[in-house]
């Protein structure tokens, strides 16, 4: 592994000045890494947690895929290109930043849609169906909140036979046990960036023999990922933040090989049958992971999505989680030094054993800040009620960007630039 010059278990002292910063992206071990992404001169982009920037292949991927595959050879390149074959392939390259085995991935669906699957499978285990005492689905109250929609959604059309527990953060091991149908917890908090300790959490889950479903959504390529290892079962994730997929990428589901045929799912759609073309009238479900696939692959999207997985060949993902911690301990040093007299408060966790690839800072003003630093090149997103939140991403991210952004921050406060009327008008996604 390549030494990064941050270190991975004590922050270093942080550069005193830009030129410090310019020197750390001179010695940093992935700085090659920014020109496999198109990104705007002008931006300094800390939004990856939400939308991963461009890779440079992804344009020529498409206009192939359309052009030639599509356009030319039309229907015959579910054959010859294996589009068929793209939901397995494209989670078979996933599976390496996940930690699994390449016939543990599936590329499928959405997020919330895979949630569905997986959760719902959980829950008709005969072990878990069977026990009358088994009622109470574990979550945290501030899970994304996808999420605990499709708990509630589910638990609807099973006719409410379960009750939705909302625990505090870093209260879900204590709150499993004998009465617990399933846990479904993200790793990393999407609004503090605490990182939660899968195996303790997965230990806990299997001395209470219940099932946990992860969501990894901000967490895969992020940090170095050890579901085997780890004793996870089900996880599933997006595609489009720190994989660089694209808007609306295919999300994946991780199912542990033991569990492959065992789990059922309840979207029982034709590319998940052992023979999709046989057309046969009932459904049997395949004798693999490919059960878990429902309607036709999005072809264009997968072809992106596999654009953006390939922006990691080549890396140590020791690497990436080494360059991230260093990049949020600069820039959290730097708002510290420069901007704590504005009224900004990080709800990031101090200790970086327990802290993800994002720093979130509260703030009474956050969303007209935010505008008003976005209209300025600077480009993070606000989360209700009052956090600016800023996403780094290891491959592109520089620690002269820190720098410059929390320049740019100063600036705004300082002028009181974000006190225009324009700046205060709520955008639909923010």
């Amino acid at each position: 592994m390549t030494k990064h010059p941050s270190g991975t278990s004590q922050a270093p002292l942080p550069p005193a000045n830009r030129a410090g910063c310019e020197a750390l992206d001179r010695i940093d071990p992935l700085s090659s890494l920014r020109m496999r992404f198109s990104l705007p001169e002008d931006v300094i982009y800390l939004d990856g947690n939400s939308l991963g920037a461009l890779p440079e292949k992804t344009a020529a991927a498409m206009q192939k895929t359309v052009l030639h595959d599509w356009g030319r050879d039309l229907i015959g390149s579910w054959n010859s290109a294996d589009w068929v074959n793209l939901p397995r392939t494209t989670g078979a390259a996933l599976a390496r930043l996940v930690g699994a085995s390449p016939d543990e991935v599936l590329v499928a669906d959405s997020t919330s849609v895979n949630i569905f699957k997986l959760l719902a499978g959980v829950l008709a285990l005969p072990h878990i169906a069977g026990d009358k005492n088994r009622r109470v689905i574990v979550s945290e109250r501030g899970n994304f909140p996808t999420d605990l929609y499709i708990a509630e959604g589910l638990n609807a059309v099973l006719g409410n036979r379960f009750i939705l527990r909302l625990v505090e953060p870093g209260s879900v091991v204590s709150a499993i046990d004998a009465t617990t149908a399933a846990v479904l917890v993200t790793q990393v908090d999407y609004c503090t960036g605490q990182l939660h300790d899968m195996a303790a959490i997965n230990r806990a889950a299997k001395q209470a023999a219940t099932h946990v479903v992860w969501d990894l959504s901000h967490s895969t390529g992020a940090l170095p990922l050890k579901l085997n290892e780890d004793g996870a079962e089900f996880a599933v994730g997006c595609g489009y933040k720190y994989l660089n997929g694209g808007p609306g990428a295919p999300g994946y589901l991780y199912v542990a090989k033991d569990w492959q045929i065992r789990l059922s799912t309840p979207l029982s759609g034709w590319f998940g049958h052992q023979a999709p073309f046989q057309f046969a009238p009932s459904f049997v479900p395949a004798e693999n992971i490919s059960r878990f696939q429902c309607g036709t692959p999005s072809v264009l999207s997968m072809v992106a999505l596999r654009c953006g997985i390939d922006t990691f060949d080549g890396v140590d993902m020791a690497d990436v989680r080494a360059k991230s911690l260093a990049l949020t301990d600069l820039f959290w040093h730097l708002m510290d030094q420069h901007c704590a007299a504005f009224g900004f408060f990080c709800v990031a966790p101090r200790e970086r054993t327990k802290r993800a690839s994002q720093l979130s800072f509260s703030h009474e003003h956050a969303y007209p800040i935010m505008q008003a630093m976005i209209a300025r090149g600077v480009v993070g997103d606000f989360r209700q009620p009052n956090l600016i939140r800023f996403g780094f991403t290891p491959l592109y991210t520089r620690f002269v960007d820190c720098w410059d952004a929390v320049m740019v921050i100063r600036d705004v406060m300082t002028s009181a630039d974000w006190r225009a009327e324009k700046y205060q008008r709520r955008n639909l996604v923010t």
